[in-house]
């Protein structure tokens, strides 16, 4: 799943390293004025276009994650900055039992060739405050580079793609670069097993990024005591309940309601027909605080067996 917004010059070397077995390329579009879509289509005719509803990456995400139909989403961005070469070793974690796999430029074989000193020093800043928090262990909380099972989509209850957008032009919360944190944070807090996989990160090719070192690093400090308080009005609910812990689950749909992607414009693809909705995810040990468990009950379809394969005979 590709968020893209004029990008037209980089698609070319995205799509290029895609690797073999990837049954669909959903492309996000936040009203590109270039050709981004048209070139994602000639480079990729069965790409699946999307038009996002409102603006900002974290809109884009929850269009995409909507449209999507397979069994695991990997999350890349389009200016060449994250590697689609490094696809099966995320899909790779998740066969081996993870509910959510993050890239990790700080990890073992990760590296970074764009962050600054300064940006650096504020991403272990926002790593301290979360794993203190959270009692995670994440080593790069800010990269956008993940990879999940479907059925996980749900639970990280992302702003609705239907809503209108505000009035005054501003960014509903959880619409803007702040969805990556809220992401991360979310798939730990409901304790799904969260695994990490050494990524490199290039730097963008073409253009210049929209992120603001200090405009959006206090907005991930504030996502990050958001979801905190969040977690804890969600124990409290829960323990004031049966005194069981739960998953949350999508709520039911109205009758007579269109499909979520159907509003988020999908261009070239019309909404499937009779799809069975995915399982909730499963309660499963957190990586960072437990034991994993040795089954999580995914489904392991052809494609991913064949990118695990590919894996395998790399190595």
């Amino acid at each position: 799943m590709i968020p893209t917004l004029n990008e037209e010059r980089n698609l070319p070397h995205v799509f290029a390293k895609l690797p073999e077995g990837i049954s669909e390329v959903i492309v996000v579009d936040g009203g590109s004025q270039d050709r981004t879509v048209a070139v994602a289509l000639e480079l990729r005719p069965d790409a699946v276009i999307v038009q996002q509803t409102r603006t900002g990456k974290g809109n884009a995400l929850a269009c995409g994650f909507a449209a999507c139909t397979s069994d695991i989403i990997v999350m890349i961005d389009a200016d060449g900055s994250t590697d689609p070469s490094e696809i099966p070793s995320f899909v790779a974690k998740l066969v081996d039992g993870a509910d959510f796999v993050k890239g990790s430029r700080f990890d073992k074989g990760g590296h970074s060739h764009d962050i600054t000193k300064l940006r650096k020093l504020g991403n272990d800043g926002l790593n301290l405050v979360v794993n203190v928090l959270f009692g995670t262990r994440f080593t790069d909380l800010c990269y956008g580079y993940n990879a999940f099972w479907r059925r996980v989509v749900p639970t990280l209850a992302l702003p609705d793609p239907t809503l209108p957008r505000p009035v005054d032009g501003s960014k509903l919360w959880g619409d803007g670069f702040e969805i990556e944190t809220m992401i991360n944070i979310r798939a730990a807090a409901d304790g799904m097993k969260v695994g990490e996989v050494g990524s490199i990160e290039h730097a963008r090719i073409h253009g210049q990024s929209n992120l603001n070192t200090f405009r959006d690093g206090f907005r991930v400090l504030r996502t990050i005591f958001s979801e905190y308080g969040r977690m804890r009005r969600m124990r409290h609910n829960r323990a004031g309940g049966a005194g069981n812990t739960v998953h949350q689950h999508p709520t039911a749909r109205p009758a007579n309601t269109a499909p979520v992607h159907a509003l988020n414009k999908v261009v070239n693809r019309p909404p499937a027909t009779g799809a069975t909705p995915p399982a909730g995810p499963r309660h499963v040990a957190h990586l960072n605080r437990g034991a994993r468990r040795d089954e999580v009950g995914t489904r392991r379809t052809d494609d991913i067996k064949a990118l695990q394969a590919r894996t395998t005979r790399e190595d």
